[in-house]
This record gives C-alpha cells, sequence and structure tokens, in this order.
C-alpha cells in the first residue's frame, strides 16, 4: 500500500504554500519546481486541490495558487482526501457497499483498526504546522 503520487505532489504543494506569507501565491511553475513535478501533471492536482477548496487560483499573468488563511489548518487527511476520495483500507471498510462477511470476517476488525489508525495520524498532521516544521533549502 502506497500514496499516489498526485497525493505526495499535492501535500508538497500545500506544504509549501502554507510556508509562504499569507495572501501570496505561487505560479504554477514555482510549483512544478518546489514540489519536484512535471508540470502537466501538476496541473490535475492543482484542480482537484482547488475543487475542494484547500487552494486558491488567481487567473491572468501574474496568477497562480494560495492557500488561504482559514485552509491553512487543513489535515494530510484533507489533502489525501482530496486527492484520492475517503480512505478505505478494503473494499469492506467502504460503507456505500456493504460488506456480506462483514458479521463473520476475522480480518475486518483488523483491516477497521488500521484504517481508523491512519485516518487518525492524518488528521492529527496539520499542513501550518508541517510547513512550520519545514527545513527550506
Amino acid at each position: 500500500m502506497q500514496v499516489t503520487r498526485a497525493a505526495d505532489y499535492a501535500i508538497r504543494v500545500i506544504i509549501h504554500l502554507a510556508g509562504m506569507p499569507v495572501g501570496s501565491w505561487a505560479s504554477h511553475t514555482q510549483l512544478a519546481e518546489a514540489a519536484e513535478c512535471p508540470p502537466q501533471f501538476l496541473s490535475k492536482v492543482l484542480q482537484r486541490l482547488t475543487r475542494a477548496g484547500l487552494v486558491v487560483s488567481h487567473r491572468g499573468n501574474a496568477g497562480g495558487f494560495e492557500l488561504p488563511a482559514a485552509r491553512r489548518k487543513a489535515t494530510l487527511l484533507d489533502v489525501v482526501e482530496a486527492i484520492e476520495g475517503p480512505i478505505h483500507l478494503n473494499s469492506c471498510l467502504d460503507q456505500c457497499t456493504p460488506c456480506s462477511r462483514l458479521n463473520w470476517c476475522p480480518a475486518h476488525t483488523v483491516w477497521d483498526a488500521a484504517q481508523s489508525s491512519l485516518r487518525s495520524i492524518l488528521s492529527s498532521a496539520v499542513i501550518d504546522e508541517l510547513a512550520r516544521e519545514t527545513k527550506w533549502s
């Protein structure tokens, strides 16, 4: 199990934006360099982050992307789910499609505990705090 490249790039971008002063923004090119991400791939990531309301896009020649002050308290869980959708370590944990083995499967409780732990850890990692810990090179 591994975080996708899209989610990894999204986290890099969000932390980079959180390290900038409130009200400032970075261009697509600057973000691609900071995230070490191919520009075309980053476009898709930024679209998802914008749709989720985590970043704001500014159009035009001097445009770019901004992390609004209110979203600096977002968590890694918010970012990952903006890119990937809700986390389900196993299909049996998806509330939309109930598992027929739920009542007797011994692995279900293990999957449930693992998912709860992952969600808890990701939701405790606040973007603003991570940006303050960053060792900018």
